[in-house]
């Protein structure tokens, strides 16, 4: 294992070579561009669900739980299918790959338009399989084409989620009365972010294919495995992988947990239903602004293990803060600190993964990993809030579990900061 600093300004890969002519300029903004556009796209499918969650229950006449499926579904398909990525872009590559990920989610919001609940879950589990895909895609994608400006994009990166979750979450609901109570319309209406990127996104994934030296045929943008470099089954045994894994997958547990029931949390504590919605979708808007700033400031921060612990220091005071004084103003304040230390970690989660890989492919191999692990975790979170809320009928013992939980990941996230790679070559 190497044990050299790779920083955000890193030399580009043998795969990724940018001109500093005028030309390579345009070139990496029109790249930059479809994958922010790509981005924007990875949340929408999910978050667009919860508002109208109450008139599906009534229409479909189906019981809350079972509604609640609808976003504990998406979580499980992030990981579930991730792990189908490296195949998948052996046979048409990397950025065609990433293409066909719109046209899934497109397809699969399409489908809940449908008068049925089996199109309606199925549309659902579609959303979530090209999301996954996506999720493991992306930071390969930004190694390889825009590794010059890996601080800058993952910051972008990270933002464009939030930004797409923010947008799902305030506009659904007034789509839905613009379009007569139809909350199937409204669902729908998110197709077309995902046209858009796809349109935009073309030009770059139907370049000419050109094969790897390596490996005979397959596209030399793929996730391969040549016989100098480990197989993806190696970082199974790699203790930064792990790290890197333990940290994306905690935080995503913490954030998914919180998106479900902090809603039910503050009704419980004598906030209305319409501000406990406008109060979950301002966490966004802090959240943006700690993604979008922590990629370039953690480089000048030392020891490097300090904004992993200051966001889930955050997290841990904004949930204990909405614990303790749920009423009044105070809440726009928790939910501000919530929303940093969420953003925080999210865009550190992602960072992590480009800078501890060496190169575009183990960039891809780890995302595999980390996201698969990471989000068929992060899928137990919501379910085990709701099991010990009712168990326990409180908030109390819920959230010290979530504090608990965030010491943990304060733990692996300190790991994953290390300046240090994943395994680069066998010895």
């Amino acid at each position: 294992m190497t044990t050299m600093q790779e920083p955000f300004d890193t030399a580009p890969t043998p795969l990724t070579r940018p001109s500093t002519r005028r030309g390579g300029i345009l070139t990496g903004i029109y790249v930059g561009t479809g994958l922010l556009l790509i981005a924007l796209n990875l949340r929408m499918g999910v978050a667009s669900v919860g508002p109208v969650l109450p008139a599906i229950e009534q229409d479909l006449g189906i019981p809350a739980a079972a509604a609640g499926l609808l976003t504990t579904i998406p979580v499980f398909a992030f990981g579930a299918f991730a792990f189908l990525t490296p195949a998948l872009t052996r046979w048409i590559g990397l950025h065609r790959l990433l293409a066909l990920t719109m046209v899934v989610v497109a397809l699969g919001i399409g489908i809940r338009l449908l008068p049925s609940p089996v199109a309606l879950f199925g549309g659902t589990v579609l959303v979530g399989a090209g999301i996954a895909v996506a999720n493991v895609c992306m930071p390969a994608v930004i190694k390889q084409d825009l590794a010059h400006r890996l601080g800058l994009m993952m910051g972008l990166y990270s933002t464009s989620l939030f930004l797409g979750a923010a947008a799902a979450a305030a506009f659904t609901v007034p789509f839905m009365i613009a379009l007569d109570g139809s909350w199937r319309g409204a669902l729908g209406v998110w197709a077309i972010p995902a046209a858009l990127a796809l349109v935009v996104w073309l030009p770059r994934a139907m370049r000419r294919v050109v094969t790897s030296p390596a490996v005979a045929g397959v596209p030399v943008d793929a996730i391969t495995e040549p016989i100098d470099e480990p197989r993806m089954s190696a970082l199974l045994r790699d203790p930064v992988a792990w790290a890197v894994t333990a940290f994306m997958g905690l935080q995503s547990l913490s954030y998914y947990a919180a998106l479900t029931w902090i809603p039910t949390m503050l009704q419980d504590g004598g906030v209305s239903v319409s501000d406990a919605g406008v109060l979950l979708s301002y966490s966004s808007f802090p959240g943006i602004a700690a993604a979008l700033l922590v990629p370039t400031m953690m480089r000048r921060m030392r020891p490097t293990w300090l904004p992993v612990v200051l966001s889930a220091l955050l997290c841990a005071a904004g949930l204990i803060g909405l614990l303790v004084a749920p009423g009044g103003a105070a809440p726009w304040l928790w939910m501000t600190l919530l929303g940093l230390g969420q953003g925080a970690a999210i865009s550190l989660s992602l960072t992590y993964i480009v800078l501890r890989a060496p190169d575009a492919r183990h960039t891809a191999h780890l995302s595999t990993m980390a996201q698969g692990v990471g989000y068929l975790l992060a899928g137990f979170g919501p379910l085990g809030l709701g099991i010990l809320h009712a168990t326990v009928g409180g908030w109390v013992v819920p959230v010290l579990a979530l504090v608990l939980l965030l010491a943990v990941q304060a733990v692996a996230g300190s790991a994953a900061s290390r300046e240090r790679h994943v395994s680069a070559r066998r010895r």
